[in-house]
């Protein structure tokens, strides 16, 4: 499979997680390129893409990406809603982050 034809399909499976989540129609707009550091060590690095929504009532706007899952062959998935304080991919990635690790205790 070519690179296009994987984002795409990335893109599609991203925007059908996004809009079962969330309930709205979801539009791709952009990748954003990501790099949380905690120190010197990268915490997560990866591409989050950027969704318009239409139909939602707080926001008309989502990030989401999926990272694999440890130990497995599985993925997880992650739509976060453009609501403040998230504002912008970072944002998104690094309260996931902080959700991830809260649940993980």
């Amino acid at each position: 499979m070519t690179l296009s034809k994987r984002i795409l399909k990335t893109e599609d499976s991203l925007a059908a997680v996004v809009e079962r989540l969330h309930a709205c129609y979801a539009t791709f707009k952009q990748t954003v390129p990501v790099r949380e550091m905690h120190g010197d060590d990268i915490v997560w690095e990866g591409v989050v893409h950027v969704f318009s929504l239409k139909g939602h009532p707080k926001t008309n706007r989502c990030y989401a990406w999926s990272s694999p899952v440890e130990g497995s062959n599985k993925r997880k998935f992650y739509a976060v809603l453009h609501i403040p304080p998230i504002d912008s991919p970072e944002k998104a990635v690094r309260a996931s982050i902080v959700q991830d690790y809260r649940f993980s205790r």
